[in-house]
């Protein structure tokens, strides 16, 4: 069970509430006088790029479910995850006691030179969960850049090919050879070049926003046609095909908006793939693990990619990444990849039981982001800023305009909706130019949503004043 001061609340299997008690939230000083303090030490000790105490300056002292609490005292819900962690909520009680029983086992055996069999565990239930009727391995990492780093070295090594085709506003991560991929934002790139060399960037089918003014959610056939036209028409025509490995893709783009293509998109790129020989590989780092009611994204999309690049969620908090990939680009000799910590037997049993409650989640994840999703099109259909409302499962967002009819971006508005839903304890994170991610944890409850939607509208209304 889960207890604070709050409240006492039993959970069942899944980690739901079984006699739900809705907490909401509650702020009385952001910050507090103890977080300006830790906030004031951050930026004297720590060499973080990305945080901004302007926005979100929030201290954790500890989380419970949906919850945040802050050093204060004060009281949110978490509808960020800890960009996109934190999946089965904060210190779930069955990955707490997993993370436990390990730990009092052995802490690290070096999986790159020795044995143990959690780590032969997990991989399989990874590999039984990934679609794809072929044989499967599985690399383990630390992080989505080092998954995607070790995606590249397969794919180099596996079908000697070295070229790479990514997506404008793609998110791979910011370590050197991904930054290559990574198409996000400039200042990701800046004073960073050179990168590696040979990644083409094409135009990802983004129904709302596209190069080509095409209303991909009227026309998605249309749409994917233009950028399979783009490849073959202008990346092919200085590119060899032969030369491509893998094109590398998010099935929903993350950082670059939440942004869910047309429903047929990949599986005519892996028609177009195939004829050339080269590889998809998916990128399921933010939206894998359950948060778009599959297990992986693309299993929407009904496509079998050749590598399965996860990360974030699968370690319940805990640092674990890695790669499901073909068995037959594995690295076949000694030495060609590896890791001191990837793989560390801690995470590893993290891991195993958010596997196993994300399983059991996924009906509930369905249900409960199908109500997000609907109350966030009312919103798109009542507010002339709201440009568009898009999402699946537990993974939604809303772009934010100027006016639906020039569709003319309007980022101020975003940061301020989001400063005044953290003002009143709602945690939302930005992405893409302009749009707002609601990414909870997936044991989010409909009352709780409810909650969470009239902050959210109240902050719209304190925003547009």
């Amino acid at each position: 069970m889960f207890i604070n001061e709050h409240r006492v609340i039993k959970v069942n299997v899944e980690g739901l509430p079984v006699m739900h008690m809705v907490v909401k939230p509650n702020v009385k000083e952001l910050p507090g006088p103890k977080a300006r303090e830790v906030i004031e030490r951050n930026f004297e000790a720590l060499a973080v790029t990305t945080q901004d105490p302007e926005t979100l300056p929030i201290v954790i002292d500890h989380g419970e479910g949906i919850l945040v609490h802050d050093v204060d005292g004060n009281v949110f819900y978490d509808f960020g995850s800890g960009v996109g962690v934190l999946n089965v909520g904060h210190v779930h009680p069955r990955v707490v006691e997993a993370i436990k029983r390990q730990s009092e086992k052995f802490t690290h055996f070096a999986l790159n030179d020795f044995f143990y069999e959690n780590a032969v565990i997990l991989a399989q239930k990874l590999a039984e969960v990934s679609p794809g009727e072929f044989p499967k391995k599985v690399v383990y990492q630390n992080s989505g850049a080092e998954a995607n780093e070790a995606m590249m070295k397969l794919v180099k090594y596996g079908t000697g090919r070295k070229r790479f085709i990514a997506f404008y506003h793609a998110f791979h991560g910011r370590t050197q050879a991904v930054l290559s991929l990574t198409a996000s934002k400039w200042v990701q790139q800046d004073r960073f070049f050179p990168t590696m060399p040979g990644v083409e960037h094409i135009p990802y089918p983004n129904p709302y926003r596209n190069p080509w003014h095409i209303d991909g959610y009227a026309e998605p056939d249309e749409l994917t046609n233009r950028v399979l036209e783009f490849i073959e028409e202008y990346v092919f025509r200085h590119v060899p095909p032969h030369e491509v490995g893998a094109i590398v893709f998010e099935p929903i783009q993350g950082e670059g908006g939440y942004v869910v293509p047309p429903k047929n998109f990949f599986k005519e790129l892996k028609k177009f793939a195939d004829e050339y020989g080269i590889l998809l590989s998916d990128d399921e780092v933010q939206m894998g693990v359950g948060r778009t009611g599959k297990f992986w994204a693309i299993e929407h999309f009904g496509v079998a990619p050749d590598t399965i690049q996860f990360g974030k969620a699968i370690g319940g908090g805990i640092p674990l990444a890695g790669v499901v990939h073909r068995a037959d680009i594995a690295f076949d000799k000694p030495g060609r990849h590896a890791s001191t910590f990837g793989g560390n037997p801690v995470a590893i049993a993290a891991g195993i039981e958010v596997v196993e409650i994300v399983k059991e989640l996924l009906p509930h994840v369905q249900e409960v982001g199908d109500y997000l999703h609907k109350i966030l099109k009312e919103f798109e259909e009542k507010y002339e800023v709201i440009g568009d409302a898009r999402g699946l499962g537990l993974a939604q967002a809303v772009e934010i305009v100027k006016n639906k009819d020039t569709k003319e971006k309007a980022p101020e508005l975003r940061d301020r909706i989001v400063k005044e839903a953290v003002k009143r304890g709602l945690i939302l994170l930005g992405c893409g130019d302009n749009s707002i991610r609601f990414i909870p944890p997936l044991i989010v409850q409909k009352e709780e949503i409810d909650v969470a939607m009239e902050i959210f509208e109240e902050s719209l209304k304190a925003a547009l004043q």
